[in-house]
C-alpha cells in the first residue's frame, strides 16, 4: 500500500473520497481492539478520540459553513468517529499521506517522528495484517 495516494473528494467536496478503511481498521486495532466503550483519560471509543479533537471538528464544520455538530458522546459511536476521523484527514491531511495520518492521530498535528515511532509501527502492523 503506498504512503500517499492521489487527492480525491466527494460531491461535496468536504472529506476525501480516498479510502481511509484499512487504516482505520489497523488504528482501531492499535486504539481499543475494536471496544467502542474504550476509555483512556479523556480518549474515548474505538478511536480514541479526545474532546479537543470533537473542537477540531466543529471548526472545521463550522469554517465549511456545515450546520452539523458532534457531541463528546459521539466518540463512543463507531460511525460518527469514523466520520471524525475523515473530516480531520481532509482538513489537515488534504494529500492523504498514511504516515501522517498515522503519526498525527497519535501525536497531533505538530507529532514528532521520534515519539510516534512505537506507535507508526504498531498500526503499520496492523495494516498489514489486515
Amino acid at each position: 500500500m503506498p504512503l500517499q495516494a492521489a487527492e480525491g473528494k466527494d460531491a461535496d467536496s468536504s472529506v476525501s473520497t480516498f479510502d481511509w478503511n484499512p487504516v482505520i481498521k489497523a488504528i482501531i486495532k492499535v486504539e481499543s481492539n475494536g471496544n467502542p466503550n474504550a476509555t483512556s483519560g479523556a480518549s474515548v471509543g474505538v478511536l480514541q478520540i479526545t474532546p479537543v479533537l470533537v473542537t477540531e471538528c466543529n471548526n472545521i464544520l463550522r469554517s465549511r459553513r456545515s450546520k452539523k455538530r458532534f457531541k463528546l458522546k459521539d466518540r463512543f459511536n463507531v460511525a460518527k468517529s469514523i466520520e471524525m476521523f475523515k473530516l480531520i484527514q481532509s482538513f489537515h491531511n488534504p494529500k492523504n499521506n498514511i504516515e501522517r495520518a498515522i503519526r498525527s492521530w497519535n501525536g497531533g498535528m505538530h507529532y514528532s517522528v521520534r515519539r510516534t515511532q512505537r506507535y507508526y509501527e504498531k498500526v503499520m502492523r496492523a495494516l498489514r495484517m489486515g
